[in-house]
């Protein structure tokens, strides 16, 4: 289904659902981040605010963008801050944000949304600011190999979102394309159970312009 319209329609169980790839991320990127402060972030796909609520405890300012309305309105619910700006807005048309406005960026659950990969990081690299960071928290492509997709029922059918596979050299390869020094590559586990395939994976950059 398209991305859009699925997350519109998730947006009304999301928070509430059984959903380990939710969870972990949400472990992940606290972990990833859990010693780097900031001033201002940009946070793509805050989705329900399910990282927001925890990030703006660590900065000044976040910029939370998203492309489902539905998701927005239950964060801005949840998350009442003035350090803290949603905006829906899609990703893969032009980006208008200042360059050099940002000293980290967070996408969590976002990329196997996207096709083009090279174009994300192009954009990005131009609104961080030098020595930014950039945290990625993806399912991670072994998941994707076999057949794990981001779905939700409603009512009697399963639906599944549009995604794309990506294979960790496919971010690397983006990222050192555009500037970004690969920090840390992690992967968490069900349970932390490392004889099985890994839910999460992790990458953290450095912005060298």
């Amino acid at each position: 289904m398209n991305v859009e319209k699925a997350y519109n329609e998730w947006s009304a169980q999301y928070d509430t659902n059984l959903n380990k790839t939710r969870d972990l991320e949400a472990v992940s990127l606290r972990e990833t981040l859990g010693d780097t402060a900031f001033r201002n972030c940009l946070e793509i796909g805050c989705g329900t605010g399910k990282n927001t609520e925890w990030l703006i405890t660590k900065g000044d300012e976040i910029l939370a963008v998203d492309l489902s309305e539905e998701m927005l309105a239950i964060a801005r619910r949840k998350v009442i801050s003035d350090q803290v700006a949603f905006r829906k807005f899609d990703i893969t048309t032009p980006w208008s944000f200042k360059a050099d406005s940002f000293d980290l960026a967070v996408c969590s659950l976002v990329l196997e949304h996207i096709e083009n990969l090279n174009d994300i990081f192009e954009k990005l690299s131009k609104v961080l600011q030098n020595n930014a960071i950039l945290y990625i928290g993806e399912l991670h492509p072994f998941k994707q190999y076999s057949g794990s997709k981001a779905r939700y029922r409603q009512g009697e059918e399963e639906v599944i979102v549009n995604c794309y596979i990506h294979n960790i050299s496919d971010f690397t390869g983006a990222a050192q394309a555009f500037g970004f020094q690969v920090i840390e590559i992690k992967e968490y586990f069900d349970d932390n159970n490392r004889s099985e395939i890994p839910r999460i994976l992790t990458l953290k950059f450095l912005l060298q312009k």
